[in-house]
């Protein structure tokens, strides 16, 4: 494990999911219609976050459908 941590960030062109072992994550709906992450609808403007809770997630999927993401995600 590096020492120092790493922010990515990227606009979702594709279904995909944040990586095992993130410690902190913001999701951004910046699209027209609703999407899904982690199983949950995130409507059009809405926005969620992983704050960092003393270790790293799990996985998390999101699916675009019709819309685009905003993703921060710290590793």
């Amino acid at each position: 494990m590096d020492l120092l941590a790493q922010i990515l960030e990227e606009d979702a062109e594709q279904d995909g999911e944040l990586p095992a072992g993130f410690l902190f994550a913001s999701i951004k709906n910046t699209g027209d219609a609703q999407a899904v992450v982690n199983g949950v609808a995130l409507e059009p403007g809405e926005a969620k976050a992983y704050p960092f809770v003393g270790k790293g997630y799990q996985a998390i999927s999101y699916e675009l459908g019709e819309s685009e993401l905003r993703i921060l995600y710290i590793v």
